[in-house]
């Protein structure tokens, strides 16, 4: 068997168990392990299996994810999010579309302090859903713009795919965190925008006039947790109080005394965050073992490397090689969720981006990569066939057609496409903050 045939053997195998609903871990665990065995056999499958667990999971790094995983959980579980969208509804309802613009602006709040699309898509919809139904917003529009807010949790940091991204490729988070940031707010006004455009071309989607609450101290109050939660985590990494990680567990422990201090969390959810985390970060860990083993067995083949030098051969224009992975993200994205996808194409493209003449130094060129994929994987969060937040949103609004959210996404998949074009052409727009990080 050629090694071109049994790289295409062990993606289909991935696929296929996939598409049987197979978890995406053991999909990728069970091809590789199968492509592996195939190419040098069971004993060193077993030896390879004996020490890449360890291996992989003794990395100080790697505790860094549960932290900022339950520091959105208590984020969640605190009713920190009702705060927020009071206070942003007031800053926004006097606009047409306020409430919409609202919830864009509570998501990208939340996701300062959550790391998650998913959860943050599902808290501000919790919260955000109900008061826009009220006001005479379409379930498009708002199960749309609820889907594409839930985005905003990993690209303003903390990022919980922007940390595996580091880790992955060996970056300083901090410095990925400060690239992310200007995206991430370039994001947040590109939302805003497309709502705005959007209730004007398209009729009947929100209220002429929205009733806007008069900002007061207590919904300023109610914004305060997240503020100093914010400040105490970046503050004290950039400022070099603490490492990222140190920085993830103060986090958690301001933001478990900021849902105290609201009185919501009880000793029922405050079992629940720890649950949850557990559950996401073993999933999480599950999935880079499955990688791990996938990749190794890729690696055999040598066919990764071989890609490389041929795409190297070719002389195509860096910017192009870069746009092609770009739109390998965006095809991937419909039938993967965002980590499966990082864990398992960086190994093969990351040492591709860094044969390229980008005009930038290595470091720099892989932040900049890093936050592009990041921008990719974004878009697969709202693109149909799957388009996983949309899902979420969606399964929270069982009045609204599937179809009508899908249609809901359409105006914020043009903002990410504008916005990931001018990241592209631009880098430094996405870079500049990373000099100010020590």
């Amino acid at each position: 068997m050629t090694p071109i045939t049994l790289t295409v053997l062990i993606f289909a195998m991935m696929l296929g168990l996939m598409a049987l609903r197979t978890p995406i871990s053991v999909a990728m665990f069970a091809a590789g392990a199968i492509g592996y065995v195939l190419q040098a056999g069971w004993m060193p499958l077993a030896s390879f299996l004996n020490t890449q667990a360890f291996a992989r999971f003794a990395s100080y790094d790697l505790s860094v994810i549960p932290l900022f995983i339950l520091m959105g959980n208590f984020a969640t579980q605190g009713g920190i999010s009702k705060a927020l969208f009071e206070f942003a509804a007031a800053v926004m309802g006097r606009f047409r579309g306020g409430l919409a613009m609202a919830a864009v602006l509570a998501s990208a709040a939340f996701g300062s302090i959550c790391g998650s699309s998913v959860a943050t898509a599902a808290t501000i919809t919790s919260v955000a859903l109900p008061e826009m139904r009220r006001h005479g917003y379409s379930g498009r529009l708002s199960t749309g713009t609820l889907a594409a807010g839930g985005t905003l949790g990993i690209l303003i940091p903390p990022s919980v795919p922007l940390v595996i991204y580091a880790i992955l490729t060996e970056q300083n988070i901090a410095k990925l965190f400060a690239a992310a940031m200007v995206p991430g707010i370039i994001a947040m006004l590109g939302y805003m925008v497309a709502i705005a455009i959007y209730v004007r071309l398209v009729p009947g989607q929100a209220p002429e006039h929205d009733e806007a609450p008069a900002i007061t101290l207590r919904s300023l109050a109610g914004i305060a947790p997240i503020a100093i939660v914010f400040l105490i985590v970046f503050g004290g990494i950039y400022g070099g109080k603490f490492t990222p990680t140190e920085g993830a567990a103060v986090g958690s422990a301001a933001t478990f005394i900021a849902a105290l201090m609201k009185r919501e969390i009880n000793w029922s959810k405050f079992k629940q965050c720890f649950y949850a985390t557990a559950e996401s970060s073993a999933m999480i860990f599950m999935i880079f073992i499955g990688a791990d083993l996938m990749n190794s067995a890729l690696a055999l083949t040598q066919v990764p490397t071989q890609l490389a030098s041929v795409v190297h051969g070719w002389g195509l224009p860096p910017l192009m090689v870069v746009s092609a992975m770009l739109l390998f993200y965006v095809v991937l994205g419909a039938v993967m969720d965002e980590l499966s996808m990082i864990l398992l194409t960086i190994p093969i493209f990351f040492p591709m981006i860094m044969g390229l003449d980008l005009g930038m130094t290595k470091e720099l060129t892989a932040i900049w990569f890093g936050i592009m994929v990041l921008m990719t994987v974004g878009f697969g969060m709202l693109a149909p066939p799957v388009g996983l937040n949309v899902y979420v949103v969606n399964s929270m609004a069982r009045d609204v057609p599937i179809g009508e959210s899908y249609r809901g996404v359409m105006p914020f998949l043009i903002s990410d496409t504008l916005r990931t074009v001018l990241l592209l052409l631009f880098p430094p727009i996405s870079l500049w903050l990373v000099k100010y990080v020590g």
